[in-house]
């Protein structure tokens, strides 16, 4: 092949096309690539600018399309090699091993205490409808959709939470499936948001639903579980806590002042920012709603109040607001967390879907957002065109809950550990070696296998990163008599052992 000359060598590839047509479709088939080597890529960017403004020239390009509309003409390649940006995008995550690693162990939690209360696993896509997050006008969450049209012409978004899905689920499944239903599921979500420590673009959840009970014990049961997840990694009724409440109490006090059924959400949404923004924007923002403001204030009023026994002086006992709450408290008194709940009327939850009890985790300093929350949605499912079922679920986040640990000096140590490195002392044994990992793999042992001929120093030093238990050697004159030598790192302990019976 002869060579290329030197004034070629810093060339980018360009595409050379035959001047003009009759036809379009001909002078697509005529078009010639001819690549050139590149050699240096930091000396291209000059060059490229030269080619690019030398094909306009030669076109009669003048940046409106000159005036050659029977011509073909591709616009010159410009592209530079450029170092792509190695982080994530904003508000997402990378999952290194250390990472995922404790990934793995919270999973492990969420999903041993949903079996622990009898729940099946479920899943969803990642990707839904868009109308499955279109409900009621106000909801922040329409605004924090990843959402976009596909190729299909269909609008579709990244999932922002989960119990959509799970309606979605459960009407699809209808009558072939019996009541109740016990679900639980660990997704990744995706909210185009602010962000602020524990809150990211994107998050997994943990989420528990029970469809088809309308008594309070299903919402008694569920506060359990997660106050069985706290407890087993270490938080107290000292670090945390629930705030409870019902969306009928706000219900009973917009009817004593005859303010229309239709602006219940808006209002609940409004209230949902209490603690979040001043007072007297909460004030503005109900009398924009159609509020009047004598209800506004003795709204705000009763909100403010924190004892359950106040609440039934100005509400009465007959409500089902306060029975509703009286048995939840009854109930944690007899599940044995009473300590953990409170009682706070401002708690409305920000969803639009909530029909009853709601229900916060949070943090006791007040350094973090919401831990968890949840509450019955009665009339979820006839809004996506189902029969409603009574129903009550929570979603608890991954983000916060390592916050909250990371602050009480409660994440575990998860260091990788693997039971055995097996390396071969001789090129020609890597084959023995493999034999003897793949035994102890048959005995669901972990087995780190070297790979490559490495010196014994090398082999140590990866047996102290792995944190392996125990070395096994695979020498020449050993495995002639169908034996290995195996030594524990720990003590130093050293023996052979015939192949059989190495366990």
């Amino acid at each position: 092949m002869p060579a290329i000359p030197s004034s070629l060598l810093h060339l980018k590839p360009l595409f050379f096309s035959l001047p003009r047509f009759s036809s379009p479709s001909l002078a697509l088939n005529r078009v010639r690539k001819f690549p050139i080597p590149t050699i240096n890529p930091r000396s291209l960017s000059s060059l490229s600018s030269a080619a690019a403004a030398a094909a306009a020239q030669s076109t009669g390009d003048n940046g409106s399309g000159g005036g050659r509309s029977g011509a073909l003409a591709p616009p010159p390649i410009t592209e530079e090699l450029q170092k792509i940006d190695v982080n994530p995008p904003k508000g997402t995550r990378d999952f290194p091993p250390e990472e995922m690693r404790l990934r793995t162990w919270l999973f492990h939690n969420f999903r041993e205490v949903s079996r622990l209360f009898g729940f099946e696993e479920v899943d969803f896509p990642v990707l839904e409808s868009e109308a499955l997050y279109i409900r009621k006008a106000g909801e922040e969450i329409r605004d924090q959709l990843y959402c976009f049209e596909d190729r299909g012409n269909r609008r579709v978004a990244l999932r922002p939470e989960l119990t959509p899905s799970l309606a979605r689920l459960v009407i699809q499944k209808g009558k072939s499936v019996s009541l109740p239903l016990k679900w639980f599921a660990v997704g990744q979500c995706w909210r185009y948001e602010r962000m602020t420590r524990g809150r990211r673009r994107e998050h997994y959840q943990w989420n528990m639903d029970i469809i088809g009970v309308p008594e309070v014990t299903a919402e008694a049961e569920l506060i359990s579980s997660i106050v069985t997840f706290f407890k087993r990694v270490g938080i107290t009724a000292s670090d945390v806590g629930f705030k409870v409440s019902s969306r009928k109490v706000l219900q009973e006090v917009l009817r004593c002042y005859s303010v229309p059924e239709s602006l219940f959400s808006k209002v609940c949404i409004i209230i949902d920012k209490i603690g979040k923004i001043p007072v007297d924007e909460i004030k503005k923002d109900l009398k924009s709603a159609g509020v009047s403001e004598e209800a506004a204030e003795e709204l705000l009023q009763v909100l403010s109040i924190k004892s359950l026994t106040k609440l039934e002086e100005i509400l009465g006992g007959a409500g089902e607001a306060v029975a509703d709450l009286k048995q939840l408290f009854s109930l944690a008194e007899k599940f044995g967390y009473a300590e953990w709940i409170e009682f706070d009327a401002s708690i409305v939850r920000g969803l639009a879907y909530y029909t009853g009890i709601v229900f916060e985790g949070f943090d006791r300093e007040g350094k973090l957002r919401a831990i968890c929350g949840g509450g019955r949605y009665d009339q979820l499912l006839s809004t996506f065109g189902g029969d409603d079922l009574p129903a009550c679920g929570f979603g608890f986040g991954d983000a916060v809950i390592v916050e909250l640990l990371k602050d009480r000096g409660l994440l575990p140590e998860l260091s990788l550990q693997i039971e055995n490195i097996v390396c071969a002392l001789d090129v020609d044994l890597q084959g023995a070696a493999a034999r003897v990992a793949s035994i102890l793999r048959e005995q669901s042992q972990t087995v780190d296998l070297v790979l490559e001929s490495k010196p014994l120093k090398w082999v140590f030093k990866r047996a102290a990163r792995i944190n392996a238990h125990r070395l096994i050697l695979v020498g020449n004159s050993e495995w002639q008599r169908g034996m290995v030598v195996v030594k524990i790192l720990s003590s130093g302990e050293q023996y052979e052992v015939k192949l059989d019976e190495l366990v």
